[in-house]
């Protein structure tokens, strides 16, 4: 069974810059779309940023400009660049993917990192 680990996470003062990875653990074929999620205490968990299976990327519009999401099939990897950050950014950070491997097409979560940001 294929599970996302996430890292990356952590405190960082605002302006900052942090980068989340989402590395799947046992041997697939391809990354397919990708999605990041957020989740603040108290509010609903929200898109972030997502990118297509054809690299079409979109993000939340207070995050354009400021966060990049990307894939590494030869990794095995997903990224969330973020720089620029803001208090309002603190949330508990998910990925989503949808992953080709030997169990075929399948869609996964990762178990979410903190990011905090704060002086």
């Amino acid at each position: 069974q294929v599970q996302l680990v996430e890292s990356g996470g952590g405190l960082v003062q605002p302006g900052g810059s942090l980068t989340l990875s989402c590395a799947a653990s046992r041997s697939i074929f391809m990354i397919n779309a990708v999605r990041w999620y957020r989740q603040a205490p108290g509010k609903q968990r929200e898109l972030v940023a997502a990118i297509s299976s054809d690299d079409n990327t979109s993000y939340l519009d207070s995050v354009k400009g400021r966060f990049t999401i990307s894939r590494d099939n030869a990794k095995k990897t997903m990224y969330l660049q973020m720089s620029s950050l803001k208090p309002e950014d603190t949330a508990v950070y998910y990925c989503n993917a949808e992953l080709t491997s030997w169990s075929g097409r399948n869609e996964y979560w990762g178990q979410g990192t903190q990011v905090t940001v704060s002086s």
